[in-house]
């Protein structure tokens, strides 16, 4: 078993984790997924920022978090210029520098002894307090004169109504906040109703104490959480959504912008997939915990959208290259049956002028002397031309580069050159007769079968169609239905989270239905 057999199952674990949440979130509206995010912050070690205008209830979350914690200690402040490290870290002991010249600061009351600490206009804070809490929030350890205290720091909310300032040194400061939420003000008018109607005292909600996480709980889950598994689909999922950042589309930009996040913060939020997991009673990291990598994953608003979208399509990509797969295939064996149609067609129909052309992959003729000989027209598009007659104008064709075969050149009778983007295509003129092709007035022969070679199989009957193509939709369907169930069901899944995927997964469902059409025609015929 080996780390495995450090984890207690909880099966209660999520149940208590709700009812929790439940309970601390009274009386603060619209900020369920703020308080969710900063209670798997707590349990990952991790640290959180809170971005938004002033009255949007960003202190009221860390005073919230507080109530998680028994016996949980706190400390706030409100940053400005001209705030001194004493007024963080506590004042300096004047006995202590008196009496043993040592310079040690008196903590209690102050940041160094606080479970739960709050920072507003964080990014006001000094460099000789931008320095102490680099320390504080990376080792969880506070530097008092000779001694190294090991802080009972349990979750660091900083918040601020804008952006730190380029050019200013903020950017490690910046870097260390993992989880970086924009808080807004209420949006939906009943919710708006509903708060302003509530007379409960937002600072004195109860939390029944068997919710609580005492010390002794918080210390054992510590290291529950760090025996996690990561399975190695995960793994893989985690290495779509880093290469997919290095090309983000920004909304209203024609250009893409490379996000960079580094080796350091990909760590963190393993940490964070496993505190997740935890928090759901599981003893390895699934799919869904990945939802909330995307508040790790933003350095600037205008990519949030844009990441938000990456990694909700992250989560289904496997399910959506296995359906572009079956869409893909379904074509090409589409394709081949209408050649077989058209081959029958023209025998019953009593025409024998291309019965002794080669079908080359069941649904092309080849030309033997364009090129370098590995050009070919579609078998239905050539059949279905009729013979030129001097009166008649040339039928309008496209020749381009095979995107699956770059080394064949493939002609169709239809299509607008212009409207196509496979590569190096251009429109032609076209015509023929019983011997030959035409391109733009200059005459090609068809590649017939020689003397003595026989007509092959495929030639002459329907093509085998190799894969189930139903099983496989259906297979892929239900794969979806699962991951949004459980998606739907995560803790820390908001509104906006839910629209997206809603979104995503009837795109997903659409293809699939497209797909179900021709798989249908290919097992059918035309007309089912």
């Amino acid at each position: 078993m080996g780390d495995l057999e450090q984890i207690k199952l909880h099966p209660d674990m999520v149940e208590r984790i709700r009812q929790l949440l439940a309970e601390i979130s009274k009386g603060v509206y619209e900020k369920e997924n703020e308080i969710a995010l900063s209670l798997l912050a707590s349990l990952a070690g991790e640290s959180i920022l809170l971005l938004g205008p002033p009255g949007v209830a960003k202190s009221m979350v860390a005073r919230r978090l507080k109530l998680v914690f028994a016996g949980a200690r706190a400390f706030e402040y409100l940053m400005s210029r001209f705030s001194t490290p004493d007024e963080i870290f506590g004042p300096v002991s004047i006995s202590r520098l008196k009496e043993e010249d040592k310079y040690e600061r008196i903590t209690q009351g102050y940041l160094p002894s606080a479970d739960i600490v709050f920072l507003d206009e964080i990014w006001k804070a000094g460099p000789a307090i931008q320095n102490t809490l680099l320390t504080a929030i990376n080792e969880k350890i506070f530097r008092n004169g000779e001694n190294e205290l090991k802080l009972p720091l349990k979750l660091l909310v900083a918040a601020s109504n804008e952006l730190p300032a380029h050019g200013e040194g903020l950017e490690a400061l910046w870097d260390r906040f993992l989880i970086r939420v924009i808080c807004r003000n209420i949006q939906k008018e009943a919710t708006f109703h509903r708060m302003l109607l509530d007379e409960t005292d937002m600072d004195t909600v109860p939390v029944f104490p068997h919710l609580q996480i005492t010390e002794n709980e918080y210390a054992e889950w510590q290291q529950q959480i760090k025996a996690i598994s990561i399975p190695t689909d995960i793994l893989d999922r985690i290495t779509e959504i880093r290469q997919r950042l290095s090309g983000v589309e920004i909304p209203e930009s024609d250009l893409r912008r490379s996000i960079y996040v580094s080796d350091r913060r990909w760590k963190h939020i393993a940490r964070l997939l496993k505190a997740s997991a935890f928090m759901h009673g599981r003893t390895e990291v699934c799919p869904d915990d990945l939802i909330v990598t995307y508040h790790s994953l933003w350095n600037e608003p205008d990519e949030l959208p844009a990441v938000h979208q990456l990694v909700i399509h992250s989560l289904f990509a496997l399910q959506e290259k296995q359906i572009k797969s079956v869409a893909q295939t379904l074509k090409a064996d589409l394709k081949a049956y209408s050649a077989h149609q058209a081959l029958e067609k023209a025998r019953h129909s009593q025409n024998h002028r291309d019965d002794d052309l080669l079908i080359v992959d069941h649904f092309y003729f080849q030309l033997e002397n364009h090129g370098t000989g590995n050009t070919f027209i579609f078998l239905a598009d050539f059949m279905g031309m009729k013979n030129h007659q001097p009166q008649d104008a040339p039928q309008t064709g496209v020749m381009y580069t095979d995107p699956l075969h770059p080394e064949r050149t493939l002609i169709r009778t239809f299509a607008d050159s212009s409207q196509m983007k496979a590569k190096n295509a251009r429109q032609v003129r076209l015509y023929r007769d019983n011997h030959y092709l035409y391109i733009d007035g200059v005459q090609y022969s068809m590649r017939r079968l020689r003397p003595g070679e026989k007509l092959a199989v495929s030639q002459s009957t329907r093509p085998t169609v190799n894969r189930d193509y139903e099983t496989e939709l259906e297979q892929a369907n239900n794969a979806i239905n699962s991951l949004a169930y459980k998606l739907y069901t995560n803790i820390f899944l908001c509104e906006e989270d839910k629209k997206e995927i809603e979104q995503h997964v009837a795109n997903l469902r659409k293809l699939i239905a497209f797909a179900r059409v021709d798989a249908r025609k290919l097992l059918y015929g035309d007309e089912a």
